[in-house]
């Protein structure tokens, strides 16, 4: 081989490597896919922007859940609207069989909740209205507790009875993150046996095998504190990093956010019109269509970045521009 026809084939190598195509890195070292119907095969790093969230999720808002390790449920008003229909008739009902003339009404109850946990409430009311003659000074915590014993008990059987359903994808969702082996708990001021009772009669006895449950005076301070979810953490052995909260109210995203986890709120019948600051999605249900509704790919969305590479493998997210960074601030984004 001459020396001419040497130069010539190092000259074809070189053209054919300038013109050959590429194929970005995936994930948080570069690019990321682009899932939607008729993108792109990957689309380049770009620099963080500032993310606005849709109302409505895309089918596609992230790919699958491979850094998601477990999703922790508030109770009521995301796995069931328990409040309005669930949890008020049972104190009036108990209030009642206690010849106590008390009765909440849908406004009050609402107001009423504002306060974490059942004894709490009760509390709060006769503090603000003046404690019934039945329930003197002595003995009132006793009174209190047993109260409140006697509402779960009539709580439950409403459940035990179906009066109380599911709200929607929430099965969808559970099923899913079974399937994918992502840890389910459910973390919630209400009581611990009515609780676990939800859970069981709701979804099935394998489902709620599952379930982690921390509910209830499994710990002092009750939302909007955080100590229900850092005991879940803690307990589960988790990487808060790798969690997502799913809360429907305005305390639970407090505690979510003093927990440093990410939050995503499906909103209840009382919580509506609620201040959701610190959540990363507001959505009105879970949706039982996998193709609109919340998936754990949406959930995985949320998780805060790798502040080594300032991206996710996502091609959209809800996470606020300071995840984004790498950096702890709540959102200041909220419906």
């Amino acid at each position: 081989m001459n020396s001419v026809t040497v130069v010539v084939l190092l000259l074809l190598a070189a053209t054919a490597d300038a013109f050959a195509p590429t194929t970005p890195s995936l994930g948080r070292a570069g690019g990321v896919a682009d899932p939607r119907p008729g993108g792109s095969a990957a689309v380049a790093s770009r620099p963080p922007a500032t993310v606005v969230v849709p109302s409505a999720l895309p089918p596609w808002a992230s790919p699958a859940a491979a850094d998601l390790e477990a999703i922790l449920f508030d109770c009521d008003g995301v796995l069931a609207d328990t409040e309005r229909d669930g949890h008020r008739p049972a104190f009036n009902e108990a209030f009642a069989l206690s010849d106590l003339d008390c009765a909440w009404d849908e406004d009050r109850y609402g107001k009423l909740l504002e306060v974490g946990g059942g004894k709490e409430r009760m509390t709060a009311h006769w503090d603000e209205v003046g404690w019934p003659d039945a329930i003197p000074v002595l003995g009132r915590a006793e009174k209190v507790m047993n109260l409140h014993l006697t509402k779960t008990e009539i709580f439950m059987k409403m459940i035990e009875e179906g009066a109380i359903p599911l709200r929607p994808g929430v099965l969808r969702l559970v099923d899913e993150a079974i399937g994918a082996g992502v840890r389910l708990a459910v973390c919630s001021t209400s009581n611990e046996m009515a609780v676990r009772g939800l859970v069981k009669t709701l979804m099935g006895e394998d489902r709620a095998a599952k379930f982690q449950i921390f509910a209830g005076d499994m710990v002092k301070k009750k939302k909007p504190a955080p100590d229900v979810y850092l005991m879940a953490v803690d307990e589960m052995g988790l990487d808060k990093d790798r969690c997502v909260i799913i809360e429907d109210s305005h305390i639970g995203v407090g505690a979510a956010v003093a927990a440093g986890i990410s939050c995503l709120v499906t909103k209840s019948s009382y919580t509506a019109d609620e201040d959701f600051t610190g959540a990363k999605v507001i959505v009105e249900e879970l949706g039982d269509d996998a193709a609109t509704g919340v998936t754990l790919r949406t959930l995985t969305s949320l998780l805060p970045v790798d502040p080594s590479s300032g991206t996710r493998e996502v091609s959209w997210s809800g996470a606020r521009y300071g995840d984004r960074q790498g950096h702890p601030t709540p959102s200041r984004w909220h419906e």
